[in-house]
């Protein structure tokens, strides 16, 4: 379904540890918005809604409204901490069109 690479797993621990969230558990949600007609919205959580089926990749607890799931078959998470860009990256095989944040896609 979805795949979290190493970085992206060990980043999330670390701001898990730091903000003091109880799980490595998080929400991953497309919405409507950005330059390019939708969003990806990642979020801490600590309850699974009735709508939301929950994955497990690198030990991270992920949910996924049912709602999005079309959207991220095959996604990617990564994390990098480099000069083009700091921050988690969604590598999506269903994108046709990206805007330049890499937050905004279009299906």
């Amino acid at each position: 379904m979805l795949t979290v690479t190493p970085r992206a797993a060990d980043r999330i621990r670390k701001i898990q540890a730091a903000e003091h969230h109880p799980l490595p558990r998080i929400r991953i949600e497309v919405k409507a918005g950005g330059c390019s007609g939708l969003t990806y919205d990642l979020s801490f959580a600590t309850d699974q809604h009735p709508n939301e089926l929950l994955f497990t990749a690198e030990g991270i607890e992920i949910l996924i409204p049912k709602k999005s799931l079309l959207y991220l078959a095959g996604t990617e998470l990564d994390y990098a901490d480099g000069l083009e860009g700091k921050g988690f990256h969604f590598h999506n095989p269903n994108a046709a069109r990206t805007c330049a944040c890499g937050i905004s896609f279009a299906v």
